[in-house]
């Protein structure tokens, strides 16, 4: 039996590469197809995102003498079905088989393995490539091998384990995140706050959507570009109050804003000493955060000496998403702990599925045994022999065949000196007496 993953990442291959082997829906429907059409693979899970593509593989009657001759086939169908030149893949292909394989999933469901250490979003995506797979094969009136879908099920438990008892997806280690996390040690709370956001490129984005997960129900977009400000409002989609200013009317919003967080690539300063000073007289010195994530800076520095501002720059945030990360890798090596227990666990499971598996062959063979003996002595006695000698052949011949497995079983435990399988075996026989 054997659990194969073939795949490239963020740090095996470039983006362009990472492109050409993304799988779409429909892709992805058609290689599920020609995996088993080809028999590569009992079932398969298939893990598609921006920074990785992965392929799940499950086999059970790969011989272990042909485990290499069967892993170049994958390989070599993962090449043809991206039409893609096998060399230039495998400068960039990983693959990892059981024990290594159910690891490197595990590690990826929990952010151990992704660009931003502890990420939690992966693991919603591993969710969901099962989920298609699952879906994929019940629709095809098939089902997803029970080995690979103990192995999924396993590892969203373990990742689930991880969040819980590590601190592994708990520090900010985006700028986005820091920024907001900040706002959150400053004010007891964001929702009924005004924030004012200078800029409307794709840190700003993020800064907007861990804000509106908080619960801000009030934000101001300032932007040299209204159309762009007006775009990020339409991806943003939600129902919060979003007010749209012009850069000149900069002082406006912030002559309302408790937060600002600006992220834009002007050359000069936006907002000066004078302008932070202004808004807060109208605010009646209320306590204000100002975070400058701009290089160059956005904000005067001096503003950073007024009554009730709490300024921040992208220096800042960066020692504090160091610490953060240091914090994250020692939460890392507890873990690939957790992993390697969980680990050993699955395959533990697998051990006793797999005899669970062998007991029902034994028990169908020893049936397919006793059917044939019987048909032979049925027709011994239709053609006239003796009842005695076809009841004494019968059941000679039914002993024997049915203790020629065991014997050689015990054969081979005493030649291994196995003691504590030949006790067992003792046991269940109701000879450990003797």
């Amino acid at each position: 039996m054997t659990i194969l993953v073939l795949g490239i990442n963020h740090k095996t291959a470039s983006v362009a590469l990472r492109e050409k082997v993304a799988f779409s829906d429909e892709k992805r429907a058609f290689a599920l197809r020609h995996i088993r059409q080809i028999e590569l693979a009992e079932s398969a899970v298939i893990l598609s995102t921006c920074n990785r593509t992965e392929v799940y593989l499950h086999n059970k009657t790969v011989p272990p003498q042909e485990t290499q001759h069967w892993i170049r086939q994958a390989v070599q169908w993962f090449a043809e079905i991206h039409q893609l030149d096998l060399a230039e893949l495998q400068r960039c292909l990983y693959t990892y088989e059981n024990l290594p394989a159910v690891n490197h999933l595990m590690e990826v469901a929990c952010g151990l393995d992704s660009l931003i250490l502890g990420e939690p979003q992966i693991l919603g995506q591993v969710k969901q490539a099962y989920q298609m797979s699952e879906q994929h094969y019940q629709q095809e009136q098939q089902a997803i091998s029970g080995e690979l879908s103990r192995l999924f099920q396993k590892t969203f438990s373990t990742a689930k384990r991880v969040r819980t008892e590590t601190n592994i997806g708990e520090s900010a280690v985006s700028v986005a995140y820091a920024a907001c996390s900040l706002a959150r040690q400053i004010f007891e709370s964001l929702s009924e706050l005004t924030i004012l956001l200078v800029g409307a490129g794709e840190t700003i984005e993020l800064v907007c959507r861990h804000l509106l997960r908080h619960g801000v129900k009030n934000m101001v977009i300032s932007n040299r570009t209204l159309a762009r400000a007006e775009a990020l409002v339409e991806k943003l989609d939600t129902t919060a109050n979003i007010q749209i200013l012009p850069l000149e009317q900069l002082q406006q919003g912030l002559n309302q804003a408790d937060i600002v967080i600006s992220s834009t690539g002007s050359p000069h300063i936006l907002m000066s000493r004078n302008m932070v000073e202004k808004a807060q007289i109208m605010r009646r010195y209320r306590p204000m955060l100002l975070v400058d994530i701009a290089v160059p800076r956005d904000i005067e520095e001096s503003a950073a000496e007024l009554d009730s501002v709490y300024h921040y720059t992208v220096d800042d945030l960066q020692n504090i998403i160091q610490h953060n990360l240091n914090q994250r890798e020692q939460a890392s090596a507890q873990a690939k702990e957790i992993i390697q227990a969980e680990c050993a666990d699955f395959f533990a499971w697998l051990k006793v599925h797999q005899f669970s598996n062998l007991i029902r062959r034994y028990r169908e063979e020893a049936e397919l045994t006793r059917q044939d003996l019987l048909e032979k002595a049925i027709a011994s006695l239709q053609q006239g022999e003796e009842a005695e000698q076809v009841l004494q052949e019968l059941s000679y011949k039914l002993m024997n065949k049915l203790i020629h497995s065991p014997t050689k079983a015990m054969q081979t435990m005493v030649k291994n000196g196995n003691a504590v399988g030949l006790q067992t075996f003792s046991k269940a026989l109701g000879m450990d007496d003797e």
